[in-house]
This record gives structure tokens, C-alpha cells and sequence, in this order.
């Protein structure tokens, strides 16, 4: 597969992307606003931009998902655009960074190595990092992670390496024996503040499990947990509104009222969520 530029593949992409760094330029110029940022400004901008992706794709809208793709595309220019005013790098060093980058990662595709399955490309891409000087295949996990997202890349990192579970029973046990640990020890009781941090450590230990079965079954647990927060707030804003609509606050309904509505609430979100 021919890797340069002697066959333009994408003509039109490559004038869209060229308009984008000129308005980039203008803006960088022109633009008060612009011309203020940095990259530590943008920083909480572009994390913000990628929330607002992840929640387009949750809600399967592909309109919206192609225009929080766009305002990445944006980000990612400008932060190209300070490095090369800072003479570090520019946007043709980061896109020919990342092509060497996945050439290099995929010997099976550009080189002589095989790699008939995915956990073979996964383990080949470690051992890849390790020799490009990694200290651990753990060492390329984000520390600013959200803990959820973060056991789960910690995972399939050690898998990766081979350090893993066999058979998925195996972790279903290891699930039960966390919570039964957890439950004997802590469950109805009052906990001193000594106690309190044990018992988050246990939490701990017993979510890690749950998130290693999620990942055997083939379920990404941060997707999971999402999709009951955002149940959740369906539920509760219907119960909120009908309340509302009784000429009623939360606080003067019985629960036994309220669990009337969570369960209208319930059969509505059947087909949403």
C-alpha cells in the first residue's frame, strides 16, 4: 500500500482541511479572541469538546456528531497552529507524526509480521511501545483518566501483555467474592473514619471487578453507567413534573406516590434507553 503522497486520494478532504488552517490563520490574526489563547487556555475547552462527541454518539445523532467532530478538528488546528508559532512543531509534523506512528504500529500491514486477530494486533502494539522506550505497557494510562475509564484501559493494557483472566466465570467469581468480602465486613454497620477508608478501598476492589466482567462480556462499563445516569434523570424529572402537575413538592409526596410515577417513568424509558 502506497503510504506518500504520489496518488492524492482525497483531493476535496485535502482542500477542506487547507480552508480550515487559512481561517485558522485569520482568525490567529485578526481575532481578539484567537489571539489571546494558549494551549493551557484551550485545554478545558477541548475536554469540554470531546464530552459534547461522546454524548452526540450516545444519543445516535449523526448530525450532531459530525459537527462536535468539526469543533475537535478546530482544537486540534489551533493547537498546531501555537506550535508552530512557538517553532516546536506544526500541523504537517503532527499528521506526519501520527502516519509514521501507525505505520510503525501496524508491521502486519506494512511490514512482514502477522497479526490474524485482534488480541494479536493488541499484544503486537505493546510490545511495539516497550521497545520505543515505554518503561511499562502501563505508562501510556492518562493519569487524568476518570477512574471508570481509567481501570478499563488499565486492563486491556495488562491483557495485552498477557497478564489476564482465562475464562470470564473466573472473573464473575472474583466479582463475588469482592462483594462478599465488602458485604461481611461492612454492610449494616456503623463504620469509624478508620473504617470508612478501608471500606472505599474494598468499593474499590469490588467496581475494578465488575468493571474486568464487563470488559469479558464485551461491555464498556463507562457507556453502562452513562446510559443508567442518564435513565435516572429521565425518571426523576418525569416524577419531578408530575409532582409538579398534583400542585405538589417531592418532599410532601409518600414514597408510595412517588414510586406510582417512577413506575410510568420506567415504562416510558423502555424504548429510549
Amino acid at each position: 500500500m502506497n503510504t506518500n503522497n504520489d496518488n492524492m486520494r482525497y483531493p476535496e478532504a485535502a482542500e477542506a482541511f487547507d480552508r480550515l488552517l487559512c481561517i485558522m490563520d485569520d482568525l490567529r490574526e485578526k481575532c481578539p479572541w484567537d489571539r489571546k489563547q494558549t494551549m493551557d487556555t484551550l485545554r478545558h475547552l477541548t475536554i469540554e469538546e470531546t464530552y459534547e462527541l461522546s454524548d452526540a454518539i450516545l444519543d445516535g445523532d449523526q448530525m450532531e456528531v459530525k459537527k462536535e467532530i468539526g469543533d475537535l478538528f478546530l482544537h486540534l488546528v489551533f493547537y498546531s497552529k501555537i506550535g508552530s508559532e512557538n517553532q516546536a512543531f506544526d500541523v504537517k509534523d503532527v499528521l506526519d507524526s501520527i502516519a509514521e506512528k501507525l505505520i510503525s504500529r501496524h508491521p502486519h500491514i506494512y511490514g512482514d509480521a502477522k497479526a490474524d486477530t485482534e488480541e494479536e494486533v493488541k499484544a503486537n502494539w505493546e510490545t511495539l511501545k516497550l521497545k520505543e522506550g515505554n518503561e511499562s505497557v502501563l505508562s501510556g494510562v492518562p493519569s487524568s483518566l476518570p477512574a471508570l475509564v481509567k481501570a478499563m484501559r488499565i486492563q486491556e493494557k495488562a491483557r495485552g501483555a498477557g497478564f489476564d483472566w482465562e475464562e470470564k466465570e473466573q472473573v464473575w467469581a472474583k466479582v463475588e467474592e469482592e462483594l462478599e468480602e465488602f458485604k461481611e465486613v461492612f454492610v449494616g454497620k456503623e463504620l469509624s473514619l478508620g473504617q470508612k477508608e478501608e471500606a472505599e478501598g474494598e468499593l474499590g476492589d469490588l467496581i475494578f471487578s465488575l468493571v474486568n466482567f464487563a470488559r469479558f462480556i464485551d461491555i464498556n462499563p463507562e457507556t453502562a453507567v452513562e446510559r443508567t445516569n442518564r435513565k435516572f434523570i429521565y425518571r426523576f424529572q418525569y416524577l419531578e413534573k408530575k409532582a409538579k402537575e398534583a400542585g405538589k413538592s417531592l418532599s410532601e409526596m409518600t414514597l408510595a406516590e412517588m414510586d406510582v410515577y417512577w413506575e410510568e417513568a420506567k415504562k416510558a424509558t423502555l424504548s429510549r434507553f
